[in-house]
């Protein structure tokens, strides 16, 4: 079968073969519900026990405040809805370049009379420091800020951010689903700078879809959107994904284990991609901010995103022309558009995002194609005017 080459790893990851191996047993001979008092039923509540103490310690909580869910989508969705519940409407404050998952319970909460702000971001994607005490004034009640960007790998100081957001005595949120495993992450520190909250998700660090995880600080008030058995400290009924969970477990133990000499790998990747780029005359968007090692967004002006990804993915590529969650939308990335990017020149983005297994090789073959197949596609379109 032809395989293209991947280039998509912040879309999702293949589940890495340790992973696979560990998660196994659990669909067959381990198969018992870990609500059951005999011994599958034990069996399959210790294996979700040592996932929750590998997940804890890959991001510096304790097992304690982890709580499994489907993944970074339900965890941020039972954060923004969850805490909503709990207060009397007020202001709810989130960046302009949050995830849908993010961006749309915010919206939904705006029905049940919350006011939506959104924080504005700076030509690069990083947080406007002065929009940004412009609605800490409004003093919200749950603030979300995204720890990296799926699209353009722009990261936050949301340290600082939590920080000055202390005397607004909000709930203070952070989608770090795209960073896990790619740069540090650690809840303990973020905790005491008044974070309170953070997602996490298995299937962008090699292990499976379906499952992730809401790592929140015990004092903070929720409401669960799923009720039933009282699954997750009451926060997520359900009968666990036992082999989804393990596999989360064991993904998060190697990514910290393998995040130092993987970022260098992914950022002499990447610094060998962006020279290509540039000397191909493509725009890079955040090129000034810090990013995530592996993350590449760019454009060319005269070009359409959507096309040039198809033709790279007929010519052997496959890249995005956005999220790929909201790949169904036709419209300009909202990323892009909140960093002031024009939007023609915004219809035109094209995400790299690379991973343990891209080589140097890769990146020569894809520099390649690229400037042949942007070459056709130019020449196409100045045959068509």
């Amino acid at each position: 079968m032809f395989a293209p080459t991947y280039l998509d790893y912040n879309a999702t990851t293949p589940v890495v073969p340790a992973v696979m191996d560990a998660m196994l047993p659990y669909f067959s001979q381990c198969f018992g519900n870990a609500s059951s008092r005999h011994e599958y039923g034990r069996a399959a509540r210790k294996a979700i026990d040592e996932a929750r103490q590998r997940v804890a310690a890959a991001v510096g909580a304790h097992p304690t405040e982890v709580v499994f869910t489907s993944g970074g989508s339900e965890a941020n969705n039972l954060l923004v809805k969850g805490a909503a519940a709990c207060l009397k409407p007020g202001v709810i404050a989130v960046s302009a370049i949050e995830h849908p998952c993010v961006r749309e319970p915010a919206r939904e909460l705006v029905r049940q009379g919350w006011t939506l702000e959104q924080i504005a971001v700076d030509a690069d994607g990083r947080v406007s420091d002065e929009d940004y005490q412009r609605v800490l004034a409004r003093m919200p009640k749950i603030i979300s800020v995204m720890l990296a960007n799926n699209e353009t790998g722009v990261l936050q100081d949301v340290m600082r951010l939590a920080e000055l957001a202390k005397p607004a005595h909000a709930l203070f949120h952070s989608d770090a689903v795209q960073a896990l495993g790619k740069v540090p992450v650690d809840f303990r520190a973020l905790n005491a700078s008044g974070l309170h909250a953070l997602t996490v998700s298995a299937h962008k660090i090699g292990g499976p879809k379906g499952a992730g995880a809401l790592v929140v600080d015990k004092r903070a008030d929720l409401r669960p959107l799923v009720a039933g058995g009282g699954h997750e400290r009451g926060l997520r009924s359900g009968t666990e994904n036992v082999p989804a969970i393990v596999g989360f477990g064991i993904a998060c133990e190697l990514a910290v284990a393998q995040l130092e000499s993987k970022t260098a790998h992914l950022l002499a990747l990447r610094r060998e991609l962006e020279r290509g780029l540039l000397k191909q005359g493509a725009t890079i968007f955040s090129q000034n901010a810090s990013r995530l090692p592996n993350t590449t967004y760019f454009a060319f002006s005269d070009l359409d995103g959507e096309t040039l990804v198809a033709k790279l993915d007929r010519a052997g590529f496959a890249v995005a022309s956005g999220a790929a969650c909201s790949s169904a939308n036709p419209e300009p990335s909202h990323v892009l558009l909140a960093m002031g990017v024009a939007e023609e020149l915004a219809r035109g983005a094209v995400r790299v995002s690379l991973g343990g297994d891209t080589t140097k090789e890769n990146i020569g073959n894809f520099l390649a194609t690229l400037e042949q197949t942007a070459f056709q596609l130019k020449r196409l379109t100045a045959v068509a005017v």
